[in-house]
């Protein structure tokens, strides 16, 4: 790596502007790379426990020292760097993170609340499912909410397609969230000319994640972009299609055709932020319907006057859908919750450690 930022090299993985941050719009940017003039960008590629591994260029790759304050347990993981990420270096070291333009979040595991970032920073994320036991209309509604209020164009990629005789129908299953306006495409992972159908999303300097469930072809896919096997792949359970991880961690790679792609592990466990906006999650039609009830409270049962029942009624949209829509809607809501309590204790621990910084004497001279 070097010490002057070559801005050309960066642009090969995804570096937004052909030189340093300058207009208005970019202005939180160039504060904080005028917060430290020594310093030069860097893509986190990697993800690890105990560091990260960062890259100025297609072939330049460092094992880079974060911030101390980011491994500190109560530190809130939403905020260390993730694949994706831009940071700044001084040497090896990590000094600061640069705004987010996008990302993919999701709660994180567990009782407490606490928020995971998949990936920052991308144009695009390819949701990928198996056109086998894998496939899960109701998975995919839950990716499109995750996805929706990131920023990031989402296109659902249904793989295998050379697997099955069911391709077109999984696809009209699906054509409710094709009127408006998500992109669908089914490909055979192994087959080039296949996923070429995929290519607009892939122009130089673009930023593609894969997210999906194990066995759901992704590592698969990603040789087939990478035009080599450089990923491992494992053959999945026949009962219900399910593999083992073949990617254990998150990883940014550049690719042939300019773009660069990150692999994720797969996710069994898609919890909502709280964050979420259902109309931009693949709901704005049943958002919509709902709008056009006759009372404003509808809880879109027996009520008279319900848009959205008559809708399911006359089979303008699917029950199952709406009654995931009204599952989501619980659980974005609970989420939201959460987070508000999480917020207030932040800011409270925030105005407590001034307090006490603000409390302590000066030191003798």
């Amino acid at each position: 790596m070097t010490d002057t930022p070559d801005y050309p090299a960066l642009q090969t993985i995804g570096w937004p502007w052909p030189g340093p941050p300058a207009t208005a719009d970019q202005a939180d940017w160039q504060a904080a790379m005028a917060t430290h003039p020594l310093a030069r960008p860097a893509r986190v590629i990697e993800q690890h426990r105990t560091h990260y591994v960062v890259a100025d260029g297609p072939d330049a790759s460092i094992k880079a020292e974060s911030l101390p304050e980011w491994q500190r347990p109560r530190f809130p993981s939403h905020e260390r760097p993730a694949v994706g990420d831009w940071v700044l270096l001084e040497g090896v070291r990590i000094v600061a993170l640069l705004p987010r333009r996008t990302s993919i979040k999701r709660g994180a595991a567990g009782e407490h609340y606490h928020q995971q970032v998949i990936a920052a920073n991308v144009d695009t994320v390819f949701i990928v499912c198996g056109l086998d036991a894998d496939f899960n209309p109701r998975r995919i509604e839950r990716y499109l909410l995750l996805v929706g209020g990131g920023g990031a164009e989402p296109v659902v990629v249904l793989t295998k397609a050379d697997q099955t005789e069911y391709t077109e129908d999984a696809l009209a299953v699906l054509e409710e969230l094709k009127a408006q306006g998500i992109a669908l495409r089914a490909v055979n992972g192994l087959d080039p000319a296949s996923v070429a159908t995929l290519h607009p999303w892939l122009g130089a300097g673009h930023t593609v994640v894969l997210v999906g469930s194990s066995g759901a072809g992704k590592s698969t896919l990603t040789n087939t972009l990478l035009g080599e096997q450089r990923m491992k792949t494992n053959t999945v359970r026949s009962n219900d299609s399910r593999g083992r991880h073949t990617t254990t961690h998150r990883a940014l790679m550049p690719l042939p055709m300019g773009a660069c792609l990150i692999d994720t592990p797969g996710m069994r466990e898609l919890k909502p932020t709280g964050e979420e906006t259902l109309a931009e999650g693949g709901f704005a039609d049943i958002e919509a319907l709902a709008a056009q009830c006759r009372f404003r409270n509808c809880l879109h049962q027996q009520e008279p006057g319900c848009a959205v029942r008559a809708a399911i009624e006359e089979g303008e949209i699917e029950e199952t859908r709406v009654l995931n829509y009204f599952k989501l809607k619980e659980e974005v809501a609970a989420a939201a919750a959460k987070l508000a309590v999480r917020q207030a204790e932040t800011a409270q621990e925030r105005r407590t450690a001034a307090r006490r910084g603000a409390g302590k004497a000066p030191r003798r001279r």
